[in-house]
């Protein structure tokens, strides 16, 4: 990746992530990552296939065991380091982040310390992974829950938000004592291959976290398909996530669904019309209007809607296109 702008040029890996070792696609194939505000490549990453994301849970199965081992506390620890260094790295994180999927500057920071906010999140909550008594029917029993992980699991991302998704899923998956398998969206892999890097620094034990970069279907395929993957994580589209439910289902997997959207935003004749369009140009506009959430129609009631089309066009026609870096407010 181009790294003239970057403080620390070591973050934005061109490799995966496989046990600790950073390597090539098995098949030599690459893919470039443009940068939709020019169209330019700013880099490439492996096109990896199902014999690199096969190689990838055997890593994560061959760490499982000492990873479930290590005392919550120690892995609380090592995610709590893991938090702060994306809090170190957070200007290069973010242009990274902008470079690659084009949101604002100010939104990538954002989205930055958000993504952080969930690995210091289940930091904490690692160290509250308790069990429960229940009341037992006679005397000599005695019924005691514990909470075990499951296993490996496939962590399958967007491109939105290519850090906060991340964290959101591995995060908990670390804390509850799992390693992964993570697939980025082949449009935005720098930024999960940056949190490697940070995850390495932090110490966090070779493959306990394994990114695998490349075109999805072969990739989910592998990880819905291989026995020794025990859950999925996916956020995306309604299609996709449908198709993975059905790979999914024959080795009886669990799964975590995050689909799309569907969020009108509706407006009354008695609203304040002014801050309705500013919630509007928040909601529809955020991120280039490319979120779960945002608003995609406007029902507005007749009594207002001509004084509301006419300041909403008026606000939407004064707003600038393009690229992300130099917007830096």
């Amino acid at each position: 990746m181009t790294v003239e702008f970057l403080r620390d040029p070591a973050l934005p890996r061109q490799s995966c992530l496989v046990g600790g070792n950073w390597r090539a696609a098995a098949s030599g194939r690459t893919l470039d990552v443009v940068d939709p505000a020019t169209q330019a490549a700013i880099g490439s990453v492996p096109d990896a296939d199902g014999s690199d994301t096969r190689a990838a849970v055997e890593a994560a199965t061959a760490a499982a065991g000492a990873w479930r081992a290590k005392p919550n506390t120690e892995r609380a620890a090592l995610l709590e380091t893991w938090h702060a260094q994306m809090l170190e790295h957070v200007e290069d994180l973010a242009l990274i982040l902008t470079h690659e999927q084009g949101k604002p500057l100010a939104e990538a920071r954002g989205e930055i310390r958000y993504g952080a906010s969930f690995v210091k999140w289940f930091a904490e909550e690692a160290r509250r992974i308790n069990g429960s008594t229940i009341p037992a029917p006679s005397a000599d029993i005695r019924i005691l829950v514990m909470k075990e992980p499951v296993g490996v699991c496939g962590i399958v991302t967007p491109w939105n938000f290519p850090n906060a998704m991340i964290t959101r899923k591995v995060a908990p998956a670390l804390a509850a004592g799992c390693t992964v398998v993570i697939k980025p969206s082949e449009l935005t892999p720098f930024s999960a291959l940056a949190l490697g890097v940070l995850a390495e620094r932090a110490g966090i034990p070779a493959g306990v976290i394994n990114i695998v970069t490349g075109m999805p279907a072969a990739i989910g395929a592998e990880l819905t398909g291989n026995p020794a993957v025990r859950k999925i994580s996916f956020t995306g589209s309604t299609r996709v996530g449908a198709l993975l439910m059905r790979q999914a289902s024959d080795g009886i997997k669990r799964l975590s669904l995050e689909l799309g959207g569907n969020a009108p935003f509706i407006v009354f004749d008695d609203a304040d019309i002014d801050l309705a369009i500013e919630g509007v140009l928040v909601s529809k506009f955020r991120n280039g209007g490319q979120t779960c959430v945002c608003a995609n129609r406007i029902l507005v009631q007749d009594g207002i809607y001509d004084r509301f089309a006419d300041k909403l066009a008026a606000r939407v026609s004064a707003m600038r296109v393009g690229p992300g870096h130099r917007c830096r407010h």
